[in-house]
């Protein structure tokens, strides 16, 4: 409600970045350490980290003073991990849904599903080196924000529809939780762009 109101987000947004970062400290890090080839245990841990990020720069976004530089740039650099991180992913597993590179593969229903595939990754990819250099940094997560969003709508939405007419409870959660993990990376982004001066 806070983040909708735009009520003391500087509070909301630095509370919900340290949860998600606790989240990682205390569950995902310590199960991607016991299992460290298991590779969707460390898309977990970066996805986490990437949504702490994001509360980070809408709260560094609704400040002033000090904190407020030093927060963007910590959710800046997470951003630009988690993108790199997704886009060698999708390199190497295109047939994966895209944007937040996890188990589920794209359906056969979905046309160009390789070629999605591949521009995702290497959007993330120019997009990531582009917020860690600090260049080009609003432009490329205002494309790149935009393309994830686009995903969701048509990518995610009609998985999301398919399954929820599915008669297993967890396939209908395993649609939700696709579609909004996909739609929280996609707004942490747009809050990267957000954040970052237009003299970038």
């Amino acid at each position: 409600m806070s983040i909708a109101t735009k009520i003391q987000v500087r509070w909301s947004g630095l509370l919900f970045g340290i949860m998600m970062f606790l989240f990682v400290a205390m569950l995902h890090l310590p199960r991607a350490l016991a299992s460290p080839r298991d590779r969707i245990a460390w898309v977990i841990v970066i996805r986490e980290m990437s949504f702490a990020g994001g509360g980070w720069l809408l709260a560094g976004n609704a400040m002033r003073g000090q904190g407020k530089s030093k927060l963007i740039t910590l959710g800046r650099v997470l951003i630009a991990i988690a993108a790199i991180f997704f886009g060698a992913e999708h390199f190497l597993h295109p047939a994966g849904c895209p944007g937040v590179p996890l188990e589920k593969l794209t359906p056969l229903w979905i046309p160009g599903r390789l070629v999605i595939g591949y521009l995702t990754g290497a959007f993330l990819l120019v997009a990531g080196a582009s917020f860690l250099l600090a260049k080009k940094t609003r432009m490329a997560a205002t494309y790149l924000g935009t393309w994830i969003v686009l995903l969701v709508l048509f990518i995610y939405g009609p998985i999301l529809i398919v399954q929820m007419h599915d008669p297993s409870t967890a396939a209908k959660v395993e649609g939700i939780n696709y579609f909004a993990d996909t739609l929280l990376f996609g707004g942490a982004i747009l809050a990267l762009a957000s954040a970052t001066p237009r003299t970038d």
